[in-house]
This record gives structure tokens, C-alpha cells and sequence, in this order.
């Protein structure tokens, strides 16, 4: 089997080189590192990774210039996954990132990655064009202000389920989680997308595309 390639851009050079090092003894290839995040489509056309993993921070104003990379890259080369690995929640350009790309990203904290095998698995995902958020992200996008919020039709359990939907769970993993059916929560999937005029699928990450969707569109 081939390795994935990976592409590492973060300014911290500990945390680079680190988070390298354990890539590789996981059997990824890491095929570049960048410490800041300037001229990122070029490097990709450069080096071919099939994932390319951003820190938020980075040089010149340490604000948000790898979310502004993340979009521009999912924009620009759509095949390419894109992890933006950070500890902190941007949630304007988050929500620009997940509203833009159709496939193949992700958005971890850092300090809730538990294991290697968690991040690898991530990797993975993204890498086969899966869609991998962190919770905390998920809350802190429910959370931002909407005017006139379509969100208030939803009961509170309703809230509970969709939350899940957009962290990326199937319905059979959600039903795990509360600790009821699947038919139960096919009922709560089924009401929340009636009540938010989104398309009803079973495909994954087309469900979280459309609640992510529906939640961008909401906050203009």
C-alpha cells in the first residue's frame, strides 16, 4: 500500500517537527514543511500531498493566515484534503472553510487529540474525502449569533441530534450515543432537515455539508 502524503505548515518548529516524527512512525510520508503559510498553492502543485495539515496562527500577523491558506487551497485544488490542527476556533473563516469545501476536510483541536491513532485516522478519512470536526468547533458554530434563526424551530433534543449530524455521525453512531434506536433518530434527522428545508441523504458528508451550509447562509 502507498503511503499517504502529507504536507506539515506550522510556524512552530518543536510542533512541526514533532508532529513529523510521529507521522512518519505511524507510516505516513511526510513529504513537506512549511513554517508559515504564504505561496501554499504553489508548494502544493510543488510537492503533491495528498493531505496538507495548517495550524490557525501563523506568520506574518499570526491571526488567521492558515485558515485564509485552508480556503484558498480547497478553493484552488479541491482533491487535496485540508486538517487545520490548531488550539484555537476561528469560527468566521471555519465556517467560510466549511461552507466552501465539498469534501476531504477537517478542523481538530489539538489538545483533544487523545491518541496517535486518532489523528491518523482523521488523516485517513480526509485523505478518502471524509469530513472530520471537532466538537468543540461544531458547538462554537451553533453558538454564533443568526439573526431570525432558523435553528429555535428545533426542540432541544432536536439541537442535541443535529449537533452530532454536523460533527460528522451517522445515524447509527448518533442512536449509540444517546442510547436509544435508530428509527428514533432517523425520526429526529428527518424533522430537523424538514424544519430547516434541507435535503434529507444518507450519505455522510453530505449531511454535514447541508447543516453547515444552512448555518453559513443564516449568519449574513
Amino acid at each position: 500500500m502507498v503511503a499517504l502524503r502529507v504536507m506539515l505548515v506550522d510556524d512552530a518548529t518543536v510542533i512541526r517537527e514533532g508532529l513529523a516524527r510521529l507521522l512518519r512512525d505511524e507510516g505516513l510520508d511526510v513529504v513537506a514543511q512549511h513554517a508559515d503559510a504564504l505561496g501554499i498553492v504553489s508548494a502544493v502543485e510543488q510537492s503533491r500531498p495528498d493531505v496538507v495539515i495548517l495550524d490557525v496562527r501563523m506568520p506574518p500577523s499570526h491571526t488567521t493566515e492558515g485558515l485564509v491558506a485552508a480556503v484558498e487551497l480547497k478553493a484552488s485544488h479541491s482533491d487535496v484534503g485540508v486538517l487545520v490542527l490548531s488550539q484555537y476556533v476561528e469560527t468566521h473563516h471555519a465556517i467560510d472553510l466549511l461552507r466552501g469545501a465539498h469534501s476531504g476536510f477537517g478542523y481538530l483541536l489539538k489538545e483533544r487529540i487523545s491518541a496517535h491513532s486518532d489523528l491518523v485516522d482523521a488523516i485517513t478519512r480526509i485523505a478518502d474525502g471524509g469530513i472530520v470536526i471537532d466538537p468543540e468547533v461544531v458547538r462554537r458554530v451553533l453558538d454564533t449569533p443568526r439573526h431570525a434563526d432558523p435553528l429555535d424551530r428545533l426542540t432541544a433534543r432536536e439541537r442535541e441530534v443535529l449537533a452530532l449530524v454536523a460533527e460528522g455521525h451517522s445515524n447509527a453512531s448518533i442512536a449509540d450515543l444517546l442510547a436509544t434506536s435508530g428509527r428514533t433518530i432517523e425520526t429526529h434527522t428527518s424533522r430537523i432537515f424538514t424544519k430547516l428545508d434541507l435535503e434529507v441523504t444518507t450519505a455522510t458528508h453530505r449531511r454535514v455539508l447541508a447543516v453547515l451550509a444552512h448555518l453559513r447562509a443564516s449568519t449574513s
